[in-house]
């Protein structure tokens, strides 16, 4: 697939009602072989923040998914593959921080919605989709760009 299809993807899947956690993962899952209940069920919880408690932004959770299943270490003495996995963690959230100056869930809907908005639901169109599509194409740049 294509970047914009990654990011057409997840954003559809999103406006599904799937969690923005769950719609960056799903929206991979395929390339990883990673069977699409499974994947859903893993990322459920990490919506809205982390179980809606409003700390780290979800797509950003399911960014860190997607990064594990790219470069995440199999081996548990294998730390160089640990280590470099932790930077691409790294690499995203300041990615994304560099966006939004914040990958917080509470930060992010404070900053982009109103509380009415958030009240409403109306946050999902205002800034949730936004962010969802900017982690899918930021991870299809990490996982397709060869590493140094």
């Amino acid at each position: 697939m294509k970047k914009q299809e990654y990011i057409d993807k997840a954003q559809s899947l999103f406006d599904e009602g799937y969690a923005c956690s769950q719609s960056i993962l799903l929206a991979y899952s395929k390339q990883f072989n990673l069977d699409e209940r499974t994947a859903k069920l893993i990322s459920a919880n990490f919506g809205a923040g982390m179980g809606r408690l409003r700390q780290k932004c979800g797509a950003v959770t399911g960014g860190f998914m997607v990064l594990g299943l790219a470069y995440g270490n199999a081996n548990p003495k294998d730390m160089e593959t640990k280590l470099f996995s932790y930077k691409k963690v790294r690499d995203l959230n300041q990615m994304v921080e560099d966006i939004y100056e914040t990958s917080n869930c509470f930060e992010l809907l404070k900053k982009h919605a109103t509380e009415a908005e958030v009240a409403e639901r109306q946050h999902h169109k205002i800034i949730c989709r936004r962010v969802i599509g900017d982690v899918a194409g930021l991870l299809y740049d990490m996982i397709t760009t060869p590493n140094p």
